[in-house]
């Protein structure tokens, strides 16, 4: 199995894992009821997704 012949700097170790970061999830407001939610996910605040109630919400 090959072997590294020198260390890697931590420059440019660094360097490599520049794309290796976390995304900010995408946010929308519902068109029901105006909250924060994810798109193409039913409203966790009132059950509804695309106009009609998916699920029975407590009141």
């Amino acid at each position: 199995m090959a072997l590294p012949k020198r260390k890697v700097s931590k420059s440019r170790r660094d360097k490599r894992r520049t794309h290796y970061k976390a995304a900010v999830p995408v946010m929308t407001n519902c068109s029901h009821c105006g909250e924060t939610c994810r798109p193409h996910q039913i409203c966790p605040n009132c059950g509804y997704y695309n106009g009609k109630q998916v699920i029975e919400t407590k009141d």
